[in-house]
C-alpha cells in the first residue's frame, strides 16, 4: 500500500505540473470568495479515486472536493486525500503546493505521502517506520527555546466570518518566536515540521485531508500533535498544534482556539 501511495502521488504530481503556470485566474471556480477550486483539483482527485477503486475496491475514500465513499462492511481502511493543497498558490504560479495522501486503518494513520512536484520533494511517513524526504531520514528539530524557533500557521478562507481569525494568535506568537511563516499549504507545513525546517505549526479551521498525512509524519519524526487543549481532537483538522515536542506546551499556552464549528461548502 505504501508503494501504491507513492506511485499515485507521483502520478498526481505529473497532472499538476502539466497545468502549473497555465491557469487563467478568470477560469477558476469558487467555493467561497477566497476559496478557489480548479479543474486541476478535480482532475487529480478523480484520477486518485479511480486508481484506488481499481486497486482496493473495498477501501473508503474521503477527499476534499467530491469523492466520499464509505469502506465496505468489515473493511478498516480509508484513504484521505487533498488533491491540491495550496490551490491559491497554484493559481498564482507560486511553487508551494502539493498532493497529500494518507491511508488510515480504523481511524489511525498508517501511511502518509506528500509530494510537492515543483519543488521535487517527496515526503513519506509510515507508522512505526519513521519519515523520509527524498529517501533521507527526517527528524524534528531539537530546539527548546521559543525565541529561537521558526513557526508556521495559516488563515481560514472564511476568516472574515469567524469568531477567531487567528490574527491575534499570529500577533502573540510573532512577539515570542524568531519568525513566523504563512506559506499557504498546511500539509507541506506539517511535513516541514517533521523534517525540522519548522519547529512548530498551528492552525484552526482546517479539514481532515489537510492534516492526515502531515500529522502522521510529525509523530513518526519524533514530534507531538494535539488539539489546542492538548487532546486528540486534531484529527478533523478543526484545531491542531504540531511541534518538535519541547516547544509544544509553550506554543499551545499562547493560542486561542477556534469558534463554534461552521458548515463548509
Amino acid at each position: 500500500m505504501l508503494e501504491f501511495a507513492i506511485a499515485i502521488a507521483r502520478e498526481a504530481g505529473e497532472i499538476l505540473m502539466k497545468s502549473y503556470g497555465q491557469i487563467e485566474r478568470g477560469a477558476v471556480g469558487y467555493k467561497g470568495w477566497r476559496n478557489l477550486v480548479t479543474e486541476t483539483d478535480l482532475a487529480v482527485e478523480a484520477h486518485l479515486a479511480r486508481r484506488i477503486a481499481e486497486a482496493f475496491p473495498a477501501h473508503g475514500i474521503h477527499a476534499e472536493e467530491r469523492v466520499r465513499r464509505e469502506p465496505a462492511p468489515g473493511e478498516e481502511h480509508r484513504w484521505v486525500i487533498d488533491p491540491l493543497d495550496g490551490t491559491t498558490n497554484f493559481v498564482h504560479a507560486h511553487p508551494f503546493f502539493c498532493v497529500s495522501i494518507a491511508l488510515e486503518r480504523s481511524g489511525r494513520g498508517v501511511v502518509g505521502v506528500i509530494y510537492a512536484p515543483y519543488l521535487e520533494e517527496l515526503f513519506i511517513g509510515e507508522a512505526g517506520k519513521g519519515v523520509t524526504l527524498n529517501g533521507n531520514r527526517c527528524r524534528v528539530s531539537e530546539e527548546g527555546d521559543l525565541s529561537h524557533a521558526l513557526l508556521a500557521t495559516g488563515f481560514a478562507y472564511r476568516q472574515d466570518e469567524l469568531s477567531n481569525s487567528n490574527l491575534e494568535n499570529w500577533a502573540r506568537l510573532s512577539l515570542r518566536a524568531r519568525g513566523l511563516r504563512r506559506c499557504g499549504a498546511a500539509a507541506l507545513d506539517l511535513a516541514h515540521v517533521a523534517c525540522g525546517r519548522y519547529d512548530g505549526f498551528w492552525e484552526i479551521y482546517l479539514s481532515p485531508w489537510d492534516v492526515a498525512a502531515g500529522a502522521l509524519m510529525v509523530e513518526e519524526a519524533g514530534g507531538r500533535v494535539t488539539d489546542l487543549a492538548g487532546g486528540d481532537r486534531w484529527r478533523d483538522g478543526w484545531e491542531i498544534v504540531a511541534s518538535n515536542g519541547p516547544l509544544h506546551e509553550e506554543i499551545r499556552s499562547l493560542l486561542t482556539g477556534p469558534g463554534p464549528r461552521i458548515d463548509e461548502t
